[in-house]
């Protein structure tokens, strides 16, 4: 079934900003030109016409400022987008969804971890080594992961209140964090956040960790803790690439029968 006209106008939109953001120099698709010229819908207009009043040169500046435009579009597209670029777009994270295609659905983390599966609504990646040539080296740089059948046992199961709050802590850094989001006067946006990224889950969705608190307990006071405060299974790797050392990581994964939705954590030096 193909998709309705404005979903792949604002698809195709996203993907030639990513580009541009990248520092590839790109023309217009001609068939986003085409479904710009049919409607296209509000926001594409919007996006184009902020497009064409940035300079082309110098082109560093031209792909920072397409890349500030690609993140206020995706803002813009939906509130899933808004709360995930509000809540992790500042730290070290990686955060995805992909489509739920085997009974065992470690394979289908390993098809998010690795980036051979798209996201079946188009919402917003987080992912800074998405072209990071590490990934020469480790294709699913920074992770080092498990055959798929050994993946779960590194897991442990979360209660959906503790699901919230191990996301919500994503929003910390892993050292030096002047304001952990137990005492941040904004703690109940912060949560409202996380609450709306894994609502797209459902009620139904099954959560799990490596965070070792939850082997004994599957309600751990996340918050409490702070992302310094919490220990993990590592499951970032060992290879000194890009001059970046990883040292601690903490992961939330949500499983449907329909997808599979991937938070990860970093601290690297």
């Amino acid at each position: 079934m193909s998709l309705p006209a404005d979903r792949t106008a604002l698809d195709l939109l996203d993907a030639y900003l990513e580009a541009l953001g990248d520092g590839t120099d790109l023309p217009l698709p001609q068939g986003l030109v085409c479904l710009a010229a049919e409607g296209g819908g509000e926001l594409v207009h919007w996006v184009l016409g902020r497009l064409r009043c940035i300079p082309c040169e110098p082109k560093g500046t031209f792909a920072r400022q397409a890349g500030s435009l690609l993140a206020e579009f995706r803002s813009r597209r939906c509130p899933w987008n808004a709360a995930a670029l509000r809540l992790l777009g500042d730290t070290y994270t990686f955060a995805a969804t992909g489509p739920r295609r085997h009974e065992d659905w470690a394979h289908d983390v390993h098809a998010v971890l690795h980036r051979s599966v798209a996201d079946r609504w188009g919402w917003v990646r987080l992912d800074r080594d998405r072209t990071g040539t590490a990934r020469h080296t480790v294709p699913a740089y920074p992770f080092d992961l498990p055959d798929a059948p050994e993946f779960p046992g590194r897991l442990y199961p979360l209660e959906a209140q503790a699901a919230v709050a191990a996301l919500a802590v994503m929003a910390e850094e892993w050292q030096s964090e002047p304001a952990p989001v137990r005492s941040r006067p904004d703690r109940d946006a912060v949560l409202a956040d996380a609450r709306t990224l894994l609502d797209r889950y459902g009620p139904a969705a099954r959560c799990w960790t490596n965070a070792t608190a939850a082997a004994c307990d599957p309600a751990p006071d996340f918050l409490a803790a702070g992302l310094q405060g919490t220990q993990s299974h590592g499951f970032v790797t060992c290879e000194y690439l890009n001059g970046l050392d990883f040292f601690e990581d903490l992961g939330l994964i949500a499983v449907t029968g329909d997808e599979v939705g991937v938070f990860w954590s970093f601290g690297a030096c």
